[in-house]
């Protein structure tokens, strides 16, 4: 029986190591924590979004970075595999607004409760509190170079016919993801690229954005450009912060950005009423207008913004707040308009690791065989999830990618395709 060593008992980590049992091997799942998925507990705000329940072309059209590695990975094991692999287990699901995926007791714990169950069923054997060193090579008939286990911190040798490197990246490092396993790869000859923040929150250069801190704004249209060059286009949901923007819509608006974000500012463009044309708003304004006429402009915007938002919109109009509404001119009026359909706010950063969900950049996967997740480099050695250099939009992606090279990596390791 071949044994399997796996390095990380994150969402990929757990499932390679499930994979690998279920296929035959002899599976020691190593985590640096004290328990299993910690990073797992916060993920949707504590839910746990499971995946996104579409097609693979659609999974592979919310990719951001390399997804054609990933052909392999998700038509060998889908986002509707997943809800089966959960629901076959005992785990019942719910599909949200958007497709997103979500256990129906809205308990991320009950997703890693599931995994760990598998993982015991199966054999699987967990250490926690043990941190990977350094890998162990050894030599091959051939002259090849070849995994052959692994160092703990401790100073223990492992042995294993392969390794599985899926440590994390470097998101949320209070989990755990503080670049071991980017430090491994490098220890194999591997190329590590580019690290940055995705998944992350925006600073705003404006100061009005601490007064609209807490404000949720629903169903607009956001849009990012750099000068006249367009970078994302998103509808749907976001949130003032005391330093600029975040939510959906701009999370994923920032897996585009960090590169731009190298040259200068950005510009986000908020739409706050998407679903009416200018005319449609121009005449919706005229009607607000006309049963406000003797109230100040200031006083006769309610039907129209949220109420912490209002001040910024009288200031940003440049109408008098106290002017009688019958006395507004359609110049201004039409400086209304223009603000409503285009809300702009300076984007000059974005808020680092400790508070992206995910990082961009990773192992080069050029040096990673797609349809294993064998490194081309060093026989036996494999790699899962959020070391290597792929990423997604937010809803449920990130997680999928995780599943999928966890599952490919996992049936490879113990020489074995399917169940």
């Amino acid at each position: 029986m071949d044994r399997v060593i796996v390095a990380g008992g994150g969402a990929a980590g757990m499932m390679a190591a499930i994979a690998a049992a279920s296929a035959g091997a002899e599976v020691l799942l190593l985590e640096r924590n004290e328990k299993l998925g910690k990073k797992l507990y916060i993920t949707g705000k504590g839910r746990c979004n499971v995946t996104n329940d579409c097609a693979v072309e659609e999974l592979l059209d919310h990719v951001v970075t390399n997804r054609k590695f990933l052909y392999s990975a998700f038509y060998g094991f889908s986002s509707r595999d997943m809800q089966d692999f959960l629901e076959s287990r005992g785990l019942r699901l719910k599909v949200e607004r958007g497709n997103r995926v979500f256990p129906a007791s809205d308990k991320a714990s009950d997703v890693t409760a599931c995994l760990s169950a598998e993982l015991s069923g199966l054999g699987v054997s967990v250490r926690l509190g043990t941190r990977v060193e350094r890998l162990s090579f050894s030599e091959t008939a051939d002259g090849k170079r070849a995994v052959s286990g692994v160092v703990t911190e401790t100073g223990g040798a492992l042995f294993a016919d392969r390794v599985i490197v899926a440590c994390g990246g470097m998101s949320y490092p209070s989990t755990g993801s503080t670049g071991d396993g980017y430090r491994l790869a490098v220890q194999a000859g591997h190329t590590v690229t580019e690290l940055s923040p995705a998944l992350c929150p925006f600073e705003a250069a404006e100061p009005f954005v601490k007064e609209l801190q807490g404000l949720s704004l629903r169903n607009v249209g956001v849009r990012l450009t750099q000068g006249k060059k367009r970078i994302y286009e998103e509808f749907g949901e976001m949130l003032f912060t005391h330093f600029g923007v975040s939510g959906p819509a701009v999370l994923s608006a920032s897996s585009l950005a960090a590169k731009p974000l190298k040259k200068g500012p950005l510009t986000l463009h908020i739409d706050l009423k998407p679903a009416l044309s200018p005319e449609q708003l121009d005449a919706r304004i005229l009607r607000d207008f006309e049963g406000e006429k003797n109230r100040q402009f200031s006083n006769a915007l309610g039907g129209l913004f949220p109420a912490k938002l209002i001040p910024v919109m009288v200031e940003r109009s440049g109408i008098h707040g106290e002017k009688r509404v019958n006395a507004v001119t359609r110049e201004e009026r039409a400086r209304l308009l223009a603000l409503t359909k285009d809300f702009t706010v300076t984007l000059t950063g974005l808020r680092g690791f400790k508070e992206a969900i995910i990082t961009q950049g990773g192992v080069k996967v050029g040096e990673v065989d797609p349809g294993t997740m064998e490194s081309k480099l060093v026989k036996g050695l494999y790699f899962a999830g959020e070391v290597l250099d792929l990423d997604g939009f937010t809803g449920g992606y990130n997680l999928q990618i995780a599943w999928s090279t966890g599952r490919l990596a996992g049936l490879c390791a113990a020489g074995s395709r399917s169940e």
